[in-house]
């Protein structure tokens, strides 16, 4: 039996991974909202638009297996097949994934109005 390796990384880390991999595979509206100390619920939130079932349902499957690799198992996972809303909740990190109606009926930036967002985009490096 082989055992690989896992590399754990911080939960900030996690959040941030997830909305690069959400970027990477067309998101919009990407938003991660830094939570802590102001909900018992979770200490970050990643929110983004997905532009089709299949799409929010690939990367939802792909933050959930790059989380897992790094330390932080998905507590529940739901909505893969609905193509509305997906959730992934790693406690800590809880990862939204909508289409545009949802989003607008639910507007959770809008419910966590005073969370600071979380600047999770590289940095440009300048070219020569």
């Amino acid at each position: 039996m082989v055992k690989t390796k896992v590399r754990k990384i911080t939960t900030r880390q996690l959040a941030i991974e997830a909305a690069r991999i959400a970027h990477d595979r067309h998101g919009e509206d990407i938003v991660v909202l830094d939570l802590r100390g102001i909900s018992p619920v979770a200490d970050y939130f990643v929110i983004f638009t997905g532009t089709s079932g299949r799409q929010m349902s690939a990367v939802g499957e792909e933050i959930a297996d790059t989380a897992a690799k790094a330390g932080h198992r998905a507590f529940h996972v739901a909505g893969l097949e609905s193509g509305q809303w997906v959730l992934l909740d790693f406690f800590d990190v809880v990862v939204h994934i909508f289409d545009e109606e949802h989003r607008r009926y639910y507007d959770l930036e809008l419910i966590w109005g005073d969370a600071p967002k979380v600047r999770w985009k590289k940095k440009a490096t300048k070219s020569l």
